[in-house]
């Protein structure tokens, strides 16, 4: 399934992580720390995930409340990277929905749901 995306977001010179990634740190602002929290990823993980949107000028990272600290931001250029990416998943999106169905995709959405929920565990 990603690979269908990340073919989709080829144009757009992303693919489906990174998309992922610039799509959620347009929200706000925040630390890598609380980003990666919020994503379920590892913060090592997403700091290496982070380094191309860096480099292509998409993301800028700036020192948090203290110098330990990193503060990540999407960029101007981020954000038209993003706007130029959007069209692209969503006739990917819609392409899946129309092989899948509706309820089929509803029925993917709830296992990855259930899946991801079991694999987390109790959170504290």
């Amino acid at each position: 399934m990603s690979q269908r995306y990340d073919q989709a977001l080829a144009p757009a010179q992303l693919n489906l992580n990174q998309y992922s990634i610039l799509r959620r740190a347009s929200a706000a602002p925040r630390s890598i720390g609380e980003f990666a929290r919020e994503l379920g990823m590892d913060r090592s993980t997403l700091s290496r995930d982070l380094k191309p949107l860096v480099a292509a000028g998409w993301v800028a990272t700036a020192a948090g409340e203290d110098a330990r600290q990193r503060r990540i931001q999407v960029t101007p250029a981020g954000k038209r990277a993003i706007a130029r990416a959007i069209p692209l998943w969503q006739a990917a999106q819609d392409a899946i929905e129309r092989e899948l169905g509706r309820d089929g995709l509803l029925a993917l959405h709830a296992q990855l749901d259930l899946a991801i929920a079991q694999l987390q565990g109790p959170r504290a």
